[in-house]
Order: structure tokens, then sequence, then C-alpha cells
């Protein structure tokens, strides 16, 4: 199983050469870069050709990319509105569209095989005109990273519109059978069990997000810091049959050591794979 880490553990720092590094200390053998300006600023050439010159110079595979969730630099403090393409107002859904559509372009020059997309915001509420929306987007986002050899994976996140059935019959009922999903198993655990919904996401799961919390909020510990049977979850990740990475997605703790960290649970999780 490929060990993987994303860039969003340091999202408050703007990402450079040297962090990539660290994830490479501490075992990862392919990054997700998480789109968010404020850290990897995939509509700045400079910091894109930056960050591409360090994947030349390393053999490490860029994996995916996180579709950006807010247009500014400020995590949405600005005023902005989150980045939805399902959003009622039309205006925000083609803003929304254009600014993943950059992020896409990412791959020009950092070649990767996947985009993470979030559909809607958290705790957003289903209604039948979103998911036409949610419908209409994926076919746009699709055919425009197909040719830049990217596939889209949906992730489940905790709303009403990404529960795993729903993301399911969005790839069923289109036939998307080149979109994929990313399995998130801290939104599983807040969600309805990471058990009920790997089973659900199966057939599809192409990468995956791994976390933890204690069911209260989307916290993103360290694997073992939460609520997770984390023997369980490695027993369900070594049936999906398309073998997706152990990617980590941590919230970034000042003062921690992410070498150590991630090494630790890397070997923690592996343990667990094989039964000690």
């Amino acid at each position: 199983m490929i060990r993987a880490m994303s860039t969003f553990v340091a999202v408050n720092e703007r990402l450079n050469g040297s962090t990539l590094d660290a994830l490479v200390r501490g075992g990862a053998q392919a990054i997700e870069l998480f789109c968010a300006k404020q850290h990897f600023d995939y509509t700045d050439r400079v910091h894109v050709k930056e960050i591409g010159a360090w994947f030349k110079q390393n053999p490490i595979v860029g994996h995916s990319i996180h579709s950006p969730l807010y247009a500014d630099n400020e995590w949405g403090r600005s005023g902005q509105p989150p980045i939805n393409f399902i959003d009622n107002d039309k205006r925000q859904r083609i803003a929304s569209m254009d600014e993943i559509k950059r992020a896409i372009e990412v791959a020009e020059v950092i070649p990767f095989k996947f985009m993470v997309q979030h559909i809607g915001v958290p705790n957003e509420g289903f209604d039948e005109q979103k998911f036409d929306h949610a419908m209409t987007a994926i076919e746009h986002l699709r055919a425009f990273a197909k040719p830049l050899g990217v596939t889209l994976l949906l992730e489940n996140i905790p709303n009403d519109v990404s529960e795993p059935e729903r993301l399911v019959e969005m790839i069923r009922t289109s036939h998307f059978s080149d979109v994929g999903m990313c399995f998130d198993f801290g939104h599983a655990h807040l969600m309805n069990g990471v058990v009920r919904d790997f089973e659900v996401m199966k057939p599809y799961i192409r990468s995956t997000h791994v976390d933890d919390n204690v069911g209260d909020r989307d916290s993103h510990l360290w694997p073992g810091e939460g609520g997770v049977d984390w023997k369980e979850a490695m027993d369900l990740l070594r049936t999906a049959p398309q073998a997706p990475p152990l990617l980590l997605e941590i919230e970034g703790v000042e003062g921690k050591d992410t070498v150590k960290a991630m090494q630790k649970v890397y070997e923690l999780l592996e343990g667990k794979a094989v039964g000690r």
C-alpha cells in the first residue's frame, strides 16, 4: 500500500520545497497538493513552477490535488462565499467552476492523477435541483480534466448531497465510468460509520483521506487520537479493488514534529493491516 500525504498539514504556511522534503522524510511516497491560495496558490504561475521544479528533482509521485474550498487567501474570512458549484445563485456556480478549472490547469506543470472534489459545503441540505447542478458540474469538470490526464474523484463530506448513496447514484445514472471517489475515514466516522459508508463506496474508491476525530467535528486528528477503529478500517481498505493509497490528511498543530508523527502513524496503520 503506497504511503501518501496531503500538504493540508501545513495549510497555513506557503508551500515550498522544504515542506515537501519533510513529508518525504516522514515516509510519503506520493503527495496530494491542497489548493488554498495562502498555501499552494494554483493561480500563481511562479509558485506552481517552483513546486513543479521540486517534483522534477525528486522521485515522488504527484498523486492528486484537492480542489479549492475558497477563492481568497483567507479561508473565506474576506467575506467571499465558499466555492460551491451547486449554489442556488447561478453566478456563484459559474465562478466556482472557473476557480476549480484554474486548479486543474496545474496539471500542465505538475502532472497528477486525480483531483479530489467536494460537492456542496458542510451540512448542506439536499434537493433535486442541487443534484442536477452537481451532475452538470461533474460532466463539465471531467471533460475539462481528461485531456490533462486527470480523473475526478468525488469525496464523501458531511452533508446530505454527498451521502455515499447519492455519490454512487451520480456516477451510475450519468454513466460517468471515468469518475471515482475519495473515501474520507474521518467524514465517514461523522456520518454513517466507516464500515457502512466504505461498503457503499468501495467499487469506486481510488484514493483516501486518512484522519481521525472524536465524533463531534471534522478535526483531522492523527489516526489513533480519535474514535475510528483503525484495525477495522485497515481490514476494509485491503478489500478495495483498486488499491488506493494510505493518504494522511491531517490538521497541523504548532510545535508537533510532523516527520516523526508520520513515521509513527504509517507504522501503526501498516501494523494493524497485517494483524500486529
